[in-house]
């Protein structure tokens, strides 16, 4: 039995949470941009009520903000929060990689690797790139079996991942970056845990460092 809480269909809230999670992510939302209800409802062919719990989840992990008979909006961005999101999550996707590889069912590792193909063979185009990246990581975290763990990271990663976004939109995707995902996962799927939390460090790191640079070359 795998670690996935349910294999039923998605609840509609779930849905509706992931769908604009990713249209804020990608930044196809932009930060400022209003969140209203009914147009969400309209565009995503979803009821009133998983919009609203939906909204309300994605204000708690602030990629949203409500305002007082102002309504829901996209949160803002805030460059300097990369440097301390990082911090933390070094930390702790070295942790879950370490448990992954530890704790990995056969279902898992398995999917692991297609993702990894998937970003291999997603093409140069960096949102795309970005959306099979954050796949990757997410199956990862629900891999090393600790609810807790997952939704911390699912969290950070979501808010540090628009950052980078934002920073590296009109970029190229590096070669290297996809080489250090595959490390990672390899070494999951060997089970070598050592191996799996410093090739996650290193993989968080890189992507870091890359866009630091680019920030501070747009500086005068």
């Amino acid at each position: 039995m795998g670690h996935q809480t349910s294999s039923g269909p998605e609840r509609l809230t779930d849905q509706a949470y992931r769908r604009i999670r990713d249209e804020i992510v990608a930044v196809r939302l932009a930060p400022g941009s209003p969140l209203d209800e009914k147009a969400l409802s309209a565009s995503l062919g979803l009821g009133l009520t998983p919009i609203r719990d939906a909204l309300k989840r994605l204000t708690l992990e602030k990629l949203a903000v409500a305002y007082p008979r102002r309504g829901t909006f996209v949160s803002r961005v805030n460059i300097a929060d990369e440097a301390r999101l990082t911090e933390i999550r070094v930390e702790l996707e070295g942790l879950v990689a370490a448990l992954a590889a530890e704790r990995a069912e056969e279902g898992e590792r398995a999917t692991l690797l297609r993702l990894l193909d998937d970003l291999e063979h997603g093409g140069a185009e960096r949102a795309t790139h970005s959306e099979l990246d954050a796949r990757v990581h997410r199956a990862i975290y629900a891999a090393a079996g600790n609810e807790f763990l997952e939704a911390t990271l699912n969290q950070y990663s979501n808010l540090a991942l628009r950052i980078w976004n934002v920073c590296l939109i009109s970029q190229e995707v590096d070669e290297k970056h996809i080489r250090s995902q595959r490390d990672v996962v390899e070494a999951i799927v060997r089970r070598d845990a050592p191996a799996a939390r410093a090739a996650a460090e290193r993989h968080l790191l890189q992507f870091a460092e890359e866009v630091r640079a680019l920030i501070h070359s747009d500086r005068p």
